[in-house]
């Protein structure tokens, strides 16, 4: 059998979290990493990771015996894979150094380095942003729910720069209002391979899931969304580009996705970039040379006009100041 099968109903007979999937080895998958071949196999978009953490929690048999990581594959194997229910749980405050910027009774304005997940995710159920946020503010939990209170907005976690955060719920209300009808001004610098052509422009392109990778996204031709970066080359020197990017519209992983569709990849990018060039580049960090520079938006509550502006860490520094894109 090679399908999904759904365990427990509830009495309204809706099915619960919790399935299983039944998968049989063919003939020329024999011989694989049974992580890898469930990699390429298991439906639903489950990582490779997740489905390590599952085979070491024996929740996948091979011929009803309990699997390993490093087994091979053997044709007309009966392959099974629990998926127990998730477990959401509340995030802990702990004591992190934030660089708060600006706060008041309503919101905060973090400069998040480098390296900083922003919300509990799978794989970073603490250290985050949010796990700061909550031992800083001690009235944040429970706005915009408890597993991301206070954020609106987010960076990758190897981005750098700056974020607003709402601090109660008339916060969080005007906030995510700027932030749909595209009220808030961001602006980033990126180090790139290469400048895009012309120097000053617009990528406006439909934005989805990956086709063969789903952690990761890809310019698509239907059945995404529309996304849309204004980008200006400040400078450009030995191969090297300093972009000034504005974002229109705010898709995961935009900037790296139309930086590497216009054929100048962001330095360090380890899943957008190009690694081959990174290596003629010296010092060149392993994350992307990515950074929320400026911040720009009325004040949710009181409607004064606020900007705040940081540079870059200074492993970003000391490669713009080693190609003298003039930043002190």
């Amino acid at each position: 059998m090679n399908g999904i099968v759904h365990l427990n109903q509830n009495e309204s007979g809706s099915e619960l979290p919790h399935s299983i999937f039944e998968l049989t080895v063919a003939e020329d998958e024999a011989g694989l990493r049974l992580d890898a071949w469930l990699g390429r196999r298991a439906p639903g978009g489950l990582s490779r990771v997740r489905l390590q953490s599952l085979v070491e929690s024996g929740n996948v048999t091979v011929d009803n015996e309990p699997a390993k990581i490093r087994q091979r594959t053997a044709a007309g194997q009966r392959v099974v894979v629990t998926i127990p229910p998730a477990i959401k749980a509340e995030p802990t405050p702990e004591d992190l150094p934030l660089d708060v910027v600006f706060e008041d009774a309503h919101i905060a304005v973090i400069n998040k380095p480098a390296g900083l997940v922003v919300h509990p995710a799978v794989g970073h159920a603490a250290g985050t942003l949010v796990n700061g946020l909550l031992h800083r503010f001690d009235d944040l939990s429970g706005i915009n729910g408890v597993e991301r209170p206070g954020i609106v907005h987010r960076l990758d976690k190897d981005t750098s720069g700056l974020m607003v955060v709402a601090k109660n719920d008339a916060a969080m209300t005007g906030l995510q209002k700027l932030f749909a009808e595209n009220a808030v001004e961001k602006i980033y610098w990126a180090l790139t391979h290469g400048a895009p052509s012309p120097s000053k422009g617009t990528i406006r392109t439909l934005m989805g899931r990956h086709p063969k990778d789903r952690k990761r996204y890809a310019v698509v031709e239907s059945n995404g969304k529309m996304a849309i970066t204004h980008y200006a080359v400040r400078d450009v020197k030995s191969g090297v580009a300093w972009l000034e990017v504005r974002l229109e519209t705010g898709r995961t992983h935009q900037i790296r996705v139309h930086c590497h569709h216009a054929g100048c990849a962001i330095l360090g990018d380890p899943a957008y970039g190009w690694r081959h060039r990174d290596k003629e580049v010296e010092g060149c960090p392993e994350r992307q040379m990515l950074h929320a520079v400026r911040l720009g938006f009325e004040h949710p509550v009181t409607g004064e006009r606020m900007a705040f502006e940081r540079l870059p860490p200074e492993d970003m520094l000391l490669l713009m100041r080693r190609f003298q894109f003039g930043v002190r």
